[in-house]
């Protein structure tokens, strides 16, 4: 079975992510940085609504601050190894 959650950008057009499990691996798709009034965005932004070492793996589909920019979240970062694909 396949669960997919919309972890940003729902309801609005800023801070992308979305956790996508599957054989019992989560992957996140995008992790973006919400972008809106100081306090909210710093909330949003500080926070994430999962356990980022959760994470299995991580797609990124272009790198505007809007579906990349909390990749730099020291939460999310401890375990992060990063690899590119192509291009």
């Amino acid at each position: 079975m396949i669960r997919l959650q919309f972890c940003g950008a729902a309801r609005t057009v800023t801070g992308s992510q979305h956790l996508i499990e599957v054989n019992g691996q989560r992957i996140l798709l995008e992790c973006g940085m919400y972008q809106g009034k100081r306090a909210e965005a710093y909330q949003r932004n500080r926070n994430f609504p999962f356990d980022p070492k959760s994470i299995n793996a991580m797609v990124l589909s272009h790198a505007h601050i809007d579906h990349s920019g909390k990749t730099a979240n020291s939460q999310f970062c401890q375990n992060l190894h990063l690899r590119e694909q192509g291009g």
